[in-house]
């Protein structure tokens, strides 16, 4: 098995992703963060688990990531969306699948409702971030920022704790965030729904993720806070309680 393959969309795009050789109701799909890859621990621990559980897999890497083609401050979350749109359909097909959305992979992949409806059984949050491009970045930014962004089209943007996190921010970008509301729809579907949050997350408030449970109305529905978290969740001791959580949610869907 390849770790990782290429859907050729076009002659000048093509997308990477990982998955597995089991065709099995239900996938697992997961959508990485903002500026994420899919080499990372959890897409990693995630893969291993549906190895281990006989699940189909899928890790998607959006245009501008990773080594996906495109540049990265061209893309917004329409386009990121409609990737894994085109991604899920490709490898997943008509297969029923449990989705699991990590920091801006969350607000990617509440949009994917739309398409797949009931083909969704299941939905994990690992730091939820949907909206977070207006509500935590353009609205806190300081006058000068947004002047500069305005005049630039672009700025790169220290986040986070010490400043660690440095996000090319385009008004592109922003306006299109805009345009991808998610706080105000209302998804009916009798699923189940585990947010997991890091006590400690120094980039996104833990009220994002009470915000998206909101959205689900019928929905089963629990917040686990991790004590000390980040705002990651790739230690060893997140990653076996998320590994557990999706044990759970495969167990009361089978």
């Amino acid at each position: 098995m390849k770790k990782f393959r290429y859907l050729k969309i076009s002659r000048y795009k093509k997308l990477r992703y990982s998955t597995n050789n089991f065709k099995k109701n239900p996938y697992i799909v997961f959508l990485p963060g903002f500026m994420s890859d899919i080499e990372g621990k959890k897409p990693k621990s995630f893969l291993s688990f549906a190895n281990k559980k006989k699940l189909g897999f899928l890790a998607i890497e959006y245009s501008g990531h990773g080594k996906s083609s495109g540049k990265f401050i061209k893309g917004n979350i329409s386009l990121w969306t409609d990737d894994a749109k085109r991604l899920i359909k490709k490898v997943v097909k008509r297969n029923k699948f449990i989705i699991i959305g990590s920091s801006m992979g969350a607000w990617i992949a509440l949009n994917q409702f739309r398409y797949f409806k009931k083909q969704i059984v299941g939905m994990l949050g690992i730091g939820s971030a949907p909206e977070f491009l207006d509500r935590l970045m353009w609205k806190k930014f300081p006058k000068k920022i947004k002047n500069e962004i305005l005049k630039k089209g672009v700025v790169v943007i220290n986040h986070g704790k010490d400043k660690k996190y440095q996000y090319p921010i385009s008004y592109q970008l922003i306006e299109d965030g805009r345009k991808n509301n998610v706080f105000s729809k209302k998804i009916l579907y009798k699923i189940q729904i585990s947010m997991f949050h890091g006590q400690k997350d120094e980039v996104v408030p833990v009220l994002f993720s009470r915000k998206v449970l909101s959205i689900f109305k019928n929905a089963q529905k629990k917040l686990i806070i991790i004590k000390k978290g980040d705002h990651s969740l790739s230690n060893a001791k997140s990653l076996n309680m998320m590994r557990n959580e999706l044990s759970a949610i495969v167990k009361n869907i089978s």
